[in-house]
């Protein structure tokens, strides 16, 4: 599989508003490349990591570990956009190819589909074969209005501020006002109304109800959108407390689409919650592939390595995670039970009133407080009572979490299962995270555990969907007769020597399908479409730099008559063909 990532494309304009622009067509060409399904995409938030960074491309290439690497630029002037794009492969450090356009910006949708569509096609003509849809854009809305005020929108919300997501509202509220059925818009003002709510920057009920309403709003547009299945088990998990709803929307996110990183993250934290760590590892690796560098990837690693036993791996992530952000409450959580798994009592104890008071829950920081306490032979009753005082409340969740948790601990089971049955009448999603909490480990001992376990995790079951087969899935005598026709096409009419042949032009003189021609070169001649055609270019310049009547022609310029445009490109070649230079062949047949 050939990994690639799309780095933010570069704003060259005086205007500094075009910077939502540039960061709008790399997003779309991202999502674009990562629907083909031999290519690993590297994700958005991972890529803009290095937005005006110094790094140098191998730096960024090892941090996401990825072979190629596309770069950009956009600059507008007025109606008109011009954008230079390159291909580098970080093997040598050297770009394979590079293009520009000039278009208007009424034309972006198709300029975004013709660059997406030309980056897959130098990518299997360089690298290996890829079956490529006739388009790869599909545009979110055909009103220009919307469109912009969408860009506008997605620029500002992934700053995650009050300030920034304000106006992230704003926008998306003309996006949705100039075109209603635009889905992003609505799942976009979800997503920000969520983050308000949840990070105490608006009145909690109602950034919730407005938050509902959009995601109501975008159940009648597509309710197969993965987007807003993600976000609909997110919901149904941390307001609800459905394990099972927020499951089957996970699942439901991932068959629409399969690399969609969040909705990974999320079953990650699904399976490790039930137990099923041989999933839950599959996703957190996955997740990691595709978006190394985001903190909530690197958070549900950690996440799988502390409930899953594998303590030691969790910690230097979680250090790390707080190194960038000190107030990244999930992982203060877990860095915290780590320590009380390690019966580390008083450092526990440092750790946490070494936080503002403010930034915790008030019960959770006395559950944890407590837990702390008891592990280090301490006297936690005051906590304990605090905890058993609060939880008659039934908003009280975190109060009941951890009197679940302390009870387990203390192997007071039949007050742990009460708790239980009293939170089955108040569905609970900190229930359904304290349940199965580590520290909680010593109630699995008790004959109850098994069905308890089954009616807070119920088991979804999903269906196996057949994969259709390939336009390349041919009988042998079908593959013979397409080898023929190439190669003899090629033998015959010397299409190399043309230095703009690619492979969609050979495919239209042989008339066979691009995707077909790429999987015959690759799976049945053994060498991509460079390769290939480079060959042939190859013999052509050795039977010319060995004809006396040429001696007056320089290496390069018989390597540009054999169907090279390159220097770089036909010394390299060359000598992996040739097993050395092309001066040390010419010596060689003098």
């Amino acid at each position: 599989m050939i990994s690639i990532a799309i780095l933010p494309f570069k704003n060259l304009s005086s205007n500094l508003e075009h910077e939502y622009f540039c960061d709008g067509m790399t997003e779309e060409i991202i999502n674009a490349l990562d629907k083909i399904e031999q290519l690993k995409v590297t994700s958005r938030t991972s890529c803009f990591y290095f937005k005006n960074n110094s790094a140098t491309l191998q730096e960024i290439a090892n941090k996401l570990d990825v072979e190629i690497v596309l770069e950009g630029s956009a600059q507008i002037v007025q109606d008109q956009v011009r954008i230079r794009t390159q291909l580098i492969d970080i093997s040598n450090d050297l770009p394979f190819w590079s293009e520009s356009w000039d278009r208007k910006m009424d034309d972006i949708f198709k300029v975004q589909d013709d660059i997406s569509l030309l980056v897959a096609d130098k990518l299997r003509e360089q690298i290996g074969h890829l079956e490529l849809s006739d388009h790869l854009v599909e545009s979110p809305t055909q009103n220009k209005e919307a469109y912009d005020n969408l860009l506008k929108a997605r620029y500002h919300i992934v700053k995650w501020n009050p300030e920034d997501t304000e106006l992230a509202i704003q926008y998306y509220e003309k996006a949705v006002k100039a075109d209603p059925q635009l889905i992003e818009g609505h799942l976009g003002l979800a997503d920000s109304y969520s983050f308000m709510a949840v990070a105490g920057f608006a009145p909690r009920e109602e950034a919730w109800d407005k938050a509902n309403q959009s995601i109501e709003t975008a159940k009648t547009i597509d309710p197969e959108n993965a987007k807003l299945n993600y976000m609909l088990g997110h919901q149904a998990f941390f307001t609800l407390g459905d394990f099972g709803a927020a499951m089957r929307y996970g699942l439901k996110a991932i068959a629409n689409k399969p690399t969609y990183s969040e909705a990974h993250n999320l079953l990650s934290f699904l399976y490790s919650l039930n137990g099923d760590f041989q999933q839950c590892q599959k996703h957190v690796h996955f997740s990691k592939s595709v978006d190394p560098l985001n903190p909530e990837a690197l958070f549900f690693e950690a996440n799988y390595y502390n409930r899953s036993g594998q303590i030691k791996k969790a910690i230097p992530i979680l250090d790390e995670l707080l190194r960038d952000n000190p107030k990244n409450l999930p992982a203060i959580i877990v860095s915290a039970q780590i320590k009380i798994q390690k019966h580390l009592g008083a450092e526990t104890i440092a750790f946490i009133e070494g936080f503002p008071e403010e930034l915790m829950p008030a019960n959770e920081r006395t559950g944890v407080l407590c837990l702390a306490h008891l592990v280090d032979g301490g006297d936690g009753q005051p906590y304990l009572s605090e905890l058993e005082q609060q939880s008659e409340a039934p908003s009280s969740h975190h109060a009941h979490s951890y009197l679940f948790i302390i009870y387990a601990y203390l192997e007071r089971n039949d007050d742990a299962f009460k708790v239980l049955d009293y939170l089955f009448q108040h569905q609970s999603s900190i229930l359904l995270l304290g349940f199965s909490d580590p520290i909680a480990r010593n109630i699995k001992k008790d004959v109850r555990y098994a069905d308890y376990h089954k009616k807070l995790y119920p088991k979804v079951t999903v269906k196996e969907s057949s994969k259709p087969k390939t336009d390349a899935e041919v009988d042998p005598s079908t593959i013979q007769e397409m080898k023929n026709l190439v190669l003899h096409f090629i033998e015959t009419e010397s299409p190399y020597l043309n230095p703009s042949l690619t492979l969609r032009l050979l495919a239209n003189e042989v008339n066979i399908h691009p995707n077909k021609l790429s999987w015959l070169l690759n799976e049945h001649l053994g060498k991509n479409f460079n390769e290939f055609i480079n060959q042939y270019r190859i013999e052509h310049f050795k039977k010319l730099i060995t004809d006396p009547s040429n001696n007056h022609i320089s290496i390069i310029g018989l390597a540009y008559e054999s169907g090279f445009n390159s220097k770089t490109v036909f010394n390299t070649s060359f000598k992996k063909e040739v097993g050395m230079t092309p001066k040390q062949y010419q010596k060689s047949q003098s």
